[in-house]
């Protein structure tokens, strides 16, 4: 294919329909609104085939920006033969002074801009990496709903002047006493029925998802990277399912430090002439994955120590892997102390300690491939 056979297709998709425009590969070839069209899937058929016959010698490249809609035009497309991009909407260039957003507007910009080379294409995960990341994030959505209606209970109980002696709150002791406690009046006794009925659902629900979860994840294909990363401390398998599941093959970076800026954990920068700069982390890309590190970096407060559980973790795991989970947690430990001793606030510690957390995992998973036995998967060294 030379140059000029090249048909550039940008899409505007909605829920109900999609714009779309189109441009070709020549010089100064403007942009054309082809119109709009439904949202279903014989009409993006229809459309590239509209356009295979219409430009029988181009090769067709949609783009889309990334929405609620999901990847299913892109996997569509792709599995038609035809190259799809999925674009992150806040990478897309804007100019200051326009002012003026129409879906048209938006087909027309990303058809120049992908003519242009001006987009960043963004990793679309296989539809069963989305269904372990939909399965993670019900659990996520499950743990917030839990502790919404705990919240509820408690701000009912402050309100009445209602304290619990105990220590340990939502134990077993702590729920018999919320059983026997008789409120001054009918309605309020029934509003605090209402919320224990609600947290006893919602811890129920909670317990199949981790279930469900812990089930689902031994049949998936980045199971022995879940496994292996679990080597590391603060890394159980509920973080580690939902981190692999958020950022897909970490192996696709070339360097631990793209991933770091991938996860928004590098600091912002402002440097002109002699002056630098560095502010706070960027806070750019998954923010869940980010989230997890920074779950995961408070457990490097305590000294350096292989806990029963951690060692049952690592039962099976390459010796290579085991060692480099202990070296990570010699560097952090010692590096978490002595940002600590520097008067570094708690909240920068952590983060610092997140960001390294995140390269050693990267590391971790350079050491894993995935093999294919029938449809089961197992570890293996990376050959050197």
């Amino acid at each position: 294919m030379n140059k000029h056979n090249i048909l550039f297709i940008g899409l505007d998709t909605h829920k109900e329909f999609v714009e779309v425009a189109y441009i070709e590969d020549q010089r100064g070839a403007q942009a054309v609104h082809f119109g709009r069209i439904s949202s279903a899937k014989t009409a993006i058929v229809k459309l590239a085939k509209q356009f295979q016959s219409k430009y029988p010698q181009a090769t067709l490249h949609f783009v889309y920006e990334a929405g609620p809609c999901g990847y299913w035009i892109y996997r569509l497309l792709t599995s038609l033969g035809h190259c799809c991009y999925v674009v992150a909407p806040s990478l897309i260039p804007k100019k200051p002074g326009d002012k003026i957003k129409t879906d048209k507007r938006d087909a027309l910009k990303l058809a120049k801009l992908l003519k242009t080379e001006d987009l960043t294409p963004i990793y679309v995960p296989e539809p069963e990496d989305e269904a372990v990341r939909d399965l993670s994030r019900a659990r996520e959505t499950a743990m917030k709903d839990l502790k919404d209606a705990k919240y509820q209970l408690k701000a009912l109980l402050l309100r009445n002047n209602i304290n619990y002696a105990g220590t340990a709150n939502w134990s077993a002791k702590h729920l018999r006493w919320l059983t026997e406690l008789v409120l001054p009046h009918p309605a309020q006794q029934i509003a605090l029925q209402e919320y224990l009925h609600t947290i006893n659902e919602r811890i129920a629900r909670l317990k199949r998802l981790d279930n469900e979860l812990a089930h689902q994840v031994q049949a998936w294909r980045y199971y022995p990277v879940v496994k292996a990363v679990q080597a590391m401390r603060g890394v159980r398998l509920l973080v580690a399912t939902g981190l692999i599941a958020e950022l897909g093959d970490i192996r696709r970076f070339d360097h631990p430090r793209k991933l770091m800026a991938y996860v928004g954990l590098v600091p912002r920068e402002h440097s002109t002439g002699d002056k630098r700069r560095i502010g706070a982390i960027t806070k750019c890309g998954n923010g869940r994955a980010r989230r997890l590190l920074i779950e995961g970096a408070h457990s490097y407060r305590y000294p350096a120590n292989i806990s029963t559980d951690l060692q049952l973790r690592q039962e099976g795991l390459p010796k290579t892997v085991v060692d480099k989970a202990w070296q990570a947690q010699l560097r952090l430990c010692r590096r978490y102390q002595r940002l600590m001793h520097k008067g570094k606030h708690y909240n920068v510690v952590v983060t610092a300690i997140a960001r390294e957390m995140i390269a050693y995992i990267w590391a971790i998973a350079k050491q894993v491939v995935l093999i294919d036995v029938n449809p089961k998967h197992r570890l293996a060294r990376v050959p050197a």
